[in-house]
């Protein structure tokens, strides 16, 4: 495989596992300081503290959370990449056996090649479903 296809895809990976996680530090290096990002009604940012500032907040109603990423698509030219994946969110309240959000989605990514390594330089999310249960 191609060693930047792979990184690429590691990259996103880590994205997920630091939501995941609460490595809030480790989701700070999946994004270019001047990220753009666009999460539909969910909402947008500009910058990689906008968008970390937010998912810290979004995140903390809940206890254990699973962002699952498939169907990588990632076409590399030089020091910018562009890559689409399907992502499957699933999150549980915590203190709540009903809470939860199930969503799924899709991610289209412009990512730049940075001194540290791939970075998500831009961000387009698109939300096929969401269903809650309480």
């Amino acid at each position: 495989m191609n060693p930047d296809i792979e990184a690429i895809q590691d990259l996103l990976v880590r994205y997920a596992t630091a939501i995941d996680t609460r490595d809030w530090e480790l989701f700070r290096t999946c994004f270019s300081e001047d990220a753009v990002t666009d999460y539909g009604d969910v909402g947008s940012w500009t910058d990689v503290e906008g968008i970390t500032a937010f998912m810290e907040k979004a995140h903390e109603p809940f206890g254990d959370t699973n962002h699952m990423l498939s169907n990588f698509v990632v076409e590399v030219d030089g020091d910018r990449a562009q890559a689409t994946s399907y992502v499957h969110v699933v999150l549980a309240l915590k203190g709540s056996v009903a809470g939860w959000v199930d969503s799924v989605g899709r991610y289209g990514d412009t990512l730049v090649r940075t001194p540290g390594g791939w970075r998500i330089a831009e961000r387009r999310t698109r939300l096929t479903r969401t269903i809650t249960g309480s």
